[in-house]
C-alpha cells in the first residue's frame, strides 16, 4: 500500500488536473485502517497535497482536505509541527473555511499534546500559533465554535491534555462566553461546559473555577432576563447530569435553586421549559437517591409534578407526551435489589398519585394508534412489574392480563420487542407465581417461551383466508 500511495502522490505531482488521482488517492487512504495507515504514509511526503490547498478548484481543494484528515489522523501533531510548521500557520488563514478547520484541529491538538520543553514546538512558535488560533476564531462563530469543541475534546482525554489546554488560555476564553452578551453564544458555552464536565477531572477543574457558583448564580438572574428561555434549558441540563455523574443529594442541597427551578419548569406553558425539566426529573428519579430527593421536596410538590406529567402524558403533542411517559418509568422503576419496604411504598405513592384510576389511564394511552406512545405506556408497566404493588394492581384491573398477554394490539416490531419485555420483567419477578397465580404464570411463561414476534396457527389461517 505504501508503494501505491507513493506513485499516486507522484503522478499527483506532475499532472495540471489531478482531480480524478486525489480520488484514487483518496480511496487508497480510506481502504486500511489508520493503524496500518500510519506504516503506509510514515516518511511520506505531502507537499504536493499542501501545494493544492491553493488551486482555485474548489474540489480540488477539497479533496486535498479530505486526504489529509485522513493521513493526519495516523500521524502524531508533532510530525506536522515538524515538518509542515509553514503550512499549518498558513491553513489557519485560509480563506476556504474546510481548510481553516483542518489547520485549526492540527494545531490545537498540537497546543495540548505537546509542552513547551518537548523538542519541535518551541515557546516563541507555540505562542505564535496561539495567537493566530485567536485571530481566527475572531472571524467567525462557527470558527470559534469548532475550537471551543475540540478544546472540550481534547480537555476530556485526561488531566494532563486538560492542563495545556488550560495553559493556552482557551478554555478561560470559553468559560468567559458563559456571561457574554450574546446570549446565543452563552447557550453553546453552556453546552460545551456540559461535555467538560462528563469528565471527574474536567468536573474537578470548573469547581475550582467557581463554574458551578456561576452557573447556579444565572439560573437565579433568569428571572429577570427576557432573553434567559434561550440558555436557562442548558444551565438546567448541566447541573441534571452533573447530578447523576456526582451525586444527586449533594448537588440538590448545594445548589437549591436548581431542584426549584425544575420543578417550575415542569409547570410552564413553553414545551422547551418543559421537555427539560420532564428529562430532567427522570434523570433524577432513574437513581435511588434521586428519588429519595425528590421525595424530601414535600408531598405537594411531589403531587403537582406528577400531575402536571400525568396530564401531559394523556394529551397534547405527542414529543412530550412520549418524555412525560419516559419520565414517569425512570422515577418508577426499582431494581429487585432496590426493593425496600420504604422505597417501594414511595414508588406506589407516586404511581396511585397520577389520577383517580392510573392503570386504566396508562392502558388507555397504550392503546392509541400512535407507536410511540404505545411502547413508552408499556415502559411504565414494566417498570412496576417487577414490584409487589405493581403485579397486585395488574391482577385487580379487570382484563388486564388479557391484554397483557394479547399479541393482536401493537403489530411493530418496537411494540412486540416492548410487550415481550414487560411479561419477561413480570414473569422473571421472583414474587410473580405467588400474586399471580400458576395460571396466569404459566401462560407468561408460554408467551416467553413463544417469543416477541409469534403468530398462533389459528391467527395464519385467519390470514390466508382473508387473502
Amino acid at each position: 500500500m505504501a508503494a501505491l500511495i507513493q506513485s499516486l502522490l507522484e503522478e499527483i505531482s506532475r499532472i495540471e488536473d489531478p482531480v480524478e488521482e486525489l480520488q484514487s488517492l483518496k480511496t487508497a487512504l480510506l481502504s486500511i485502517s489508520v493503524s496500518a495507515l500510519r506504516d503506509s504514509v510514515s516518511g511520506q511526503r505531502l507537499d504536493v497535497i499542501f501545494s493544492l490547498l491553493s488551486s482555485n478548484d474548489r474540489q480540488q481543494v477539497e479533496l486535498c482536505v479530505e486526504i489529509l484528515d485522513r493521513i493526519l489522523m495516523a500521524l502524531s501533531p508533532l510530525y506536522l509541527v515538524q515538518n509542515y510548521r509553514t503550512e499549518l500557520q498558513g491553513g489557519l488563514t485560509h480563506p476556504n473555511e474546510t481548510v481553516k478547520i483542518l489547520a485549526l484541529t492540527q494545531a490545537i491538538k498540537s497546543l495540548s499534546k505537546l509542552s513547551y520543553s518537548k523538542p519541535g514546538l518551541d515557546k516563541l512558535f507555540h505562542s505564535e500559533l496561539l495567537k493566530v488560533i485567536k485571530q481566527v476564531m475572531g472571524t467567525s462563530d462557527i470558527i470559534r465554535y469548532r475550537v471551543y469543541e475540540l478544546l472540550v475534546e481534547i480537555s476530556s482525554a485526561s488531566p494532563i491534555s486538560l492542563g495545556y489546554c488550560a495553559n493556552s488560555g482557551l478554555i478561560s476564553q470559553l468559560l468567559s462566553e458563559l456571561t457574554g452578551d450574546d446570549v446565543l453564544i452563552r447557550a453553546t458555552a453552556i453546552e460545551m461546559v456540559t461535555s467538560l464536565a462528563h469528565s471527574q477531572h474536567g468536573r474537578q477543574y470548573l469547581a475550582q473555577q467557581g463554574i458551578m457558583d456561576k452557573i447556579s448564580n444565572m439560573i437565579r438572574g433568569a428571572e429577570t432576563d427576557p432573553f434567559s428561555s434561550l440558555y436557562l434549558p442548558g444551565l438546567v441540563k448541566f447541573f441534571g447530569n452533573l447530578a447523576i455523574m456526582d451525586s444527586p443529594q449533594q448537588v440538590c442541597e448545594s445548589y437549591p435553586v436548581f431542584q426549584s427551578k425544575v420543578f417550575e419548569m415542569a409547570l410552564d406553558t413553553d414545551p422547551a421549559m418543559i421537555g427539560v425539566a420532564l428529562d430532567t426529573l427522570g434523570l433524577l428519579g432513574s437513581t435511588v437517591e434521586g428519588k429519595q430527593v425528590l421525595q424530601k421536596t414535600g408531598r405537594e410538590n411531589v403531587k403537582a409534578v406528577l400531575l402536571r406529567m400525568s396530564q401531559l402524558a394523556s394529551s397534547g403533542a405527542t414529543e412530550l407526551r412520549v418524555r412525560s411517559l419516559d419520565a414517569l418509568s425512570q422515577l418508577l422503576t426499582l431494581m429487585p435489589e432496590q426493593q425496600t419496604e420504604d422505597l417501594l411504598a414511595l414508588t406506589e405513592s407516586w404511581f396511585l398519585l397520577l389520577s383517580k384510576e392510573p392503570m386504566e389511564m396508562i392502558r388507555g394511552i397504550s392503546t392509541q394508534p400512535f407507536p410511540e406512545l404505545h411502547c413508552a405506556a408499556l415502559r411504565i408497566f414494566t417498570a412496576i412489574a417487577t414490584q409487589p404493588w405493581g403485579q397486585r394492581l395488574m391482577m385487580s384491573t379487570p382484563g388486564f392480563m388479557e391484554f397483557l398477554l394479547d399479541r393482536s394490539t401493537g403489530q411493530t416490531k418496537e411494540a412486540k420487542d416492548s410487550k415481550f419485555e414487560l411479561v419477561g420483567s413480570l414473569a422473571g419477578s421472583s414474587t410473580a407465581a405467588e400474586i399471580l397465580g400458576s395460571q396466569h404464570y404459566l401462560r407468561l411463561k408460554t408467551y416467553l417461551r413463544e417469543g416477541p414476534y409469534y403468530i398462533s396457527a389459528v391467527a395464519s389461517v385467519s390470514t390466508e383466508g382473508a387473502d
